[in-house]
């Protein structure tokens, strides 16, 4: 399922598509359903960076732009505007990881810290006050609170490491026949 503020869906979709294709092409025989469903299993490691990226960018601005009277809440909303018009890397990178262009979950998390340091850099000049600090302290918590539990949703291994999951590295199956034939020629 795709967030519709984001509208990922046909983004999602369409890297799908590019992973199917591409672990379809060495196969000979696509009528052996069992090898080639065996060997599919593969696709859900592969396809995970994009979609994980894009839904967790969803959520997370989701949870910062639902209607909310907490102050450290307000200021994230704010900030996420302000960082945004900043233009060249600080529009590029969330619109990058928004459009599938960056799948990269690093990113995605520099980001969301970027912006809540920015939120607190806003709050703390050009007079600090307790009180501004007790909000920046609750919306460095509050970007945590949101980012971290929607990348344990999505799967730590998968998200990060895709290469430690063992089908990631399933080759293509062997048609026994097709071997027998190769050796007799």
């Amino acid at each position: 399922m795709r967030h519709p503020l984001t509208g990922g869906g046909m983004t999602v979709a369409l890297s799908d598509i590019v992973v199917v294709r591409d672990l379809l092409r060495p196969l000979d025989n696509l009528n052996d359903a069992s090898a080639l469903c065996k060997y599919l299993e593969s696709f859900y490691t592969l396809r995970k960076p994009v979609p994980s990226t894009i839904n967790t960018l969803a959520g997370a601005l989701y949870k910062v732009f639902c209607a909310s009277p907490d102050p450290a809440r307000k200021e994230m909303r704010e900030a996420c505007f302000d960082y945004l018009s900043l233009g060249g890397m600080f529009s590029n990178g969330p619109l990058a990881l928004l459009s599938g262009l960056n799948p990269h979950p690093l990113s995605l998390i520099l980001h969301v810290f970027a912006v809540a340091l920015y939120a607190v850099g806003r709050l703390l000049l050009p007079f600090p006050s307790p009180k501004r600090m007790w909000i920046g302290a609750r919306l460095i918590l509050g970007a945590s609170g949101i980012i971290f539990p929607i990348i344990s949703a999505e799967g730590v291994r998968q998200m990060f490491f895709p290469v430690m999951v063992p089908s990631y590295h399933r080759a293509p199956p062997v048609n026994l026949h097709d071997v027998e034939n190769k050796v007799l020629r």
